[in-house]
């Protein structure tokens, strides 16, 4: 199992963090727009699949998978949308973002006197605890080709 990348967006949809690990293929564009282009595909899917979900959609969309990878989901209820690309045997992913969330977010980025709401996340505490956090986390790993 591994973990290529992770995107942090704010409710209005603007990158607040990129990270990537084991990522080998690059997608061509700049990392401005590759996240501009996964915040609307996230936009759209959530928007399908609250409209076609013949349950409850509180839960809403938490991740999709291809033949190649996963993305996994998560929205918070202040609208921070953490967005998480695995490979496909990649499990317990939400507990592993919800974990990121409080452990990583709140401490080292809400509780950061320094750091205003709505800005990009610049601290190098945040950065490399959020590191150490994936890294240690049981679906981190050197993908196998």
């Amino acid at each position: 199992m591994t973990i290529f990348n992770l995107y942090i967006f704010d409710k209005m949809g603007t990158l607040m963090h990129y990270a990537e690990w084991n990522r080998t293929k690059k997608s061509g564009i700049t990392r401005e727009e590759e996240a501009k282009l996964t915040y609307g595909m996230l936009f759209s899917i959530k928007s399908f699949v609250s409209k076609i979900s013949p349950h409850d959609p509180r839960e809403g969309f938490l991740y999709y998978k291809t033949n190649r990878y996963a993305l996994h989901y998560l929205e918070t209820p202040s609208g921070l949308k953490f967005v998480l690309n695995t490979d496909t045997a990649a499990i317990n992913v939400k507990e592993l973002l919800q974990q990121l969330y409080a452990k990583v977010w709140v401490e080292y980025v809400v509780r950061d006197p320094l750091w205003t709401p709505g800005t990009v996340v610049t601290s190098e505490l945040f950065q490399s605890k959020l590191d150490e956090f994936i890294k240690q986390s049981p679906i981190f790993g050197i993908r196998n080709i």
